[in-house]
């Protein structure tokens, strides 16, 4: 069939009108695309801090009223850098950390639940950090041989047997003769005796010490363990004052443990490194235990660019760390209490680390 130029050309018009619509088109996806907000963070390696050191001439850790002790090397908390809450990342952020290898991409309501605002976003990672320098003071008093703790008998279950044998507010010593450190202490103590065992307590009512006698009784819950019928607070009641004030501003539980060594290493003779740089991260309970926390390998990452030599890993994060890139450079020392990382350390200073239990190869 044959076609004038007249119509050859007024085709190419229309497809080129077309073409160029379609072009306009993509670019302006492209645009929204890029612009729109994305429902992820990025978690990044974070800033890490010193606690035996100072920032802006003021020690990170100062114990006032007591005898402190030189120290040296580092003893570095660690930290994640998480998208802030009032920031949602484009596509451009998310490309890059999924194309980086020290980052991690999450969806964001793992991170930010959507029921908070913002301002309770801040003010529970606030919260968090002062909980757990409190419980770091503890721990770390405890484990330079200072009592901080009483244990206080905060209720009495009626008719139980330490209804009229026991007060609010006594303060439990010890039981049948048994040292009370902390709470469960006193738990285990009583429910490992079979029901109907006669129990002496040393107690404190009133600044007064005393002794006084009951028999337990089966624990509604497990028949074959025994209870008093009392509820238990840990009242912190340090005998001199310990300060932490942290030069960055840093949220949430993960420096306990390293809060926790930094107050032992000035409370006791030596220097726990040995000179060495250590980081580390952890949270930290009112036993000693060390709990696993978030963006362990992103961790590791800052930590071993700032120069650490020596991590110390919570036990549940092991698999984790031993999969990070730099699990062959830095030796990662696996801990479940604080006096594991007390006796690893003291071990490597001393020269005698071979035995001391590692997430990965590491450096012996």
């Amino acid at each position: 069939m044959a076609m004038c130029r007249g119509d050859i050309i007024d085709r190419m018009s229309r497809r080129t009108a077309a073409l160029s619509l379609a072009s306009i088109a993509l670019v302006a996806l492209v645009c929204v695309a890029l612009l729109v907000p994305m429902p992820y963070v990025v978690m990044s390696p974070g800033l890490t801090e010193n606690t035996l050191g100072e920032y802006e001439g003021e020690p990170v850790v100062s114990i006032t009223g007591e005898r402190t002790y030189p120290t040296s090397g580092h003893l570095d908390l660690t930290t994640v850098s998480v998208t802030s809450p009032e920031y949602e990342p484009r596509l451009p952020d998310i490309l890059a950390a999924w194309w980086s290898p020290n980052d991690i991409v999450l969806p964001r309501d793992l991170v930010y639940p959507p029921e908070q605002t913002v301002g309770e976003v801040k003010q529970e990672n606030r919260d968090q950090m002062d909980g757990s320098q409190a419980a770091a003071i503890m721990v770390g008093l405890a484990q330079a041989g200072y009592d901080a703790t009483d244990v206080t008998v905060s209720e009495i279950v009626e008719g139980a047997p330490a209804d009229d044998v026991l007060e609010k507010g006594d303060v439990i010593e010890s039981v049948n003769g048994a040292q009370i450190a902390v709470t469960d202490d006193l738990i285990v103590a009583i429910s490992d005796l079979e029901p109907g065992t006669e129990v002496s307590m040393g107690i404190v009512r009133g600044g007064e010490p005393r002794t006084v006698d009951l028999r337990t009784e089966p624990s509604p819950e497990d028949e074959s363990a025994s209870r008093v019928g009392i509820f238990l607070a840990d009242v912190f009641d340090p005998p001199f004052k310990v300060d932490i004030e942290l030069g960055q501003s840093i949220g949430g539980p993960s420096a306990g443990l390293m809060f926790s060594l930094a107050i032992y290493d000035l409370l006791t003779p030596g220097k726990l490194t040995g000179g060495r740089y250590v980081a580390g991260t952890g949270t930290i309970d009112a036993s000693g235990v060390v709990g696993p926390i978030g963006g362990i390998e992103q961790k590791i990452v800052g930590a071993h660019a700032n120069g650490a030599t020596v991590f110390l890993v919570p036990a549940a994060d092991c698999p984790d760390a031993a999969e990070s890139d730099l699990a062959d450079d830095i030796d990662l020392i696996e801990v479940t209490t604080i006096d594991d990382a007390v006796t690893a350390l003291e071990g490597l200073a001393s020269g005698d680390g071979a035995d001391i239990p590692r997430c990965g190869s590491g450096a012996p």
